[in-house]
């Protein structure tokens, strides 16, 4: 997600033109844009702007604890995080609560291997940003051997087209595939879960994070990815429990919330990893 004061004018704007649609003219399309424009100012005032930077977790990860990676060190499989600060933990307090952490230690654990973990991931990033992203990566190195990548919230309150946002981010899952990575997207969080955003904005930022999931499932798997569809898996538990799965800010995940993403993007990431090794046996044999 990242700095979400950015993007709530041209979200109101646009979910006011939404809600007029069904109001009529005159006096009621007023009354409607009045009302999202200050419940848009409300959550901006409530949700505030998290200018801290996520925890550094970059490293080998292993069923025993963790190593510095250092050139030259070995590690069994690269995994490397790209998207949002989502994806790089902003609102964890320690590394250990980080999700490409936490991810890390469950392949470690699973395995029995040595884990590099890698962040390209950038607070504030929507998917036009993804390409810089996987730019990075190639100009550090080659490609690694997994990616994850966690976009799309701030597509939404910075009301990025929904086509294109999901054709960008199909472009960079077709590089990274082409590349030899298994890539898994954790598509649009739901953020109608958010309870610091009012009714009825909360409805129409629920309604864009819905449609743009879709699109982002087709793109994904269209170039080669898988997907967790991250906002009907967590949303419901998010919703019951906002003091416990959101941070301070009331937008971004807490320690609690992030390890209830990982645990469900670690086991496609597993099959996936599991099924490429049986493939590559197959055609060895």
């Amino acid at each position: 997600m990242g700095e979400t004061r950015i993007g709530w004018r041209t979200a109101t704007m646009a979910g006011a033109a939404t809600v007029l649609v069904g109001s009529g003219a005159g006096t009621a399309s007023w009354a409607a844009y009045r009302l999202l424009t200050t419940q848009a100012g409300t959550a901006r005032g409530m949700i505030g702007r998290d200018t801290s930077k996520p925890p550094e977790a970059d490293g080998i990860y292993t069923p025993h604890g963790f190593e510095r990676w250092r050139t030259g060190e070995h590690a069994d499989l690269h995994l490397m995080i790209f998207g949002d600060s989502t994806a790089a933990g902003l609102g964890c307090r320690r590394a250990a609560e980080v999700p490409g952490v936490r991810i890390a230690h469950g392949l470690a654990d699973a395995t029995g291997q040595r884990i590099r973990l890698s962040t390209k991931a950038i607070s504030g990033a929507t998917s036009k940003g993804l390409a810089g992203q996987v730019d990075a990566m190639f100009v550090a190195g080659g490609p690694p051997d997994a990616a994850v990548v966690l976009v799309g919230a701030n597509d939404v309150t910075k009301k990025h087209s929904i086509a294109r946002s999901a054709e960008r981010l199909g472009s960079a899952v077709s590089r990274l595939h082409g590349a030899g990575s298994i890539v898994v997207v954790g598509t649009c969080p739901d953020l109608g879960s958010v309870t610091a955003i009012p009714e009825p904005l909360r409805s129409v930022v629920h309604r864009w994070s819905i449609r743009l999931a879709r699109a982002q499932t087709a793109a994904t798997r269209a170039a080669g990815g898988r997907t967790v569809a991250m906002g009907d898996l967590m949303s419901k538990d998010f919703r019951a429990s906002p003091e416990q799965l959101f941070s301070a800010d009331g937008f971004h995940p807490s320690a609690e919330g992030y390890a209830l993403a990982a645990t469900h993007l670690l086991p496609e990431l597993t099959r996936a990893l599991a099924e490429r090794d049986m493939a590559a046996v197959d055609i060895s044999s």
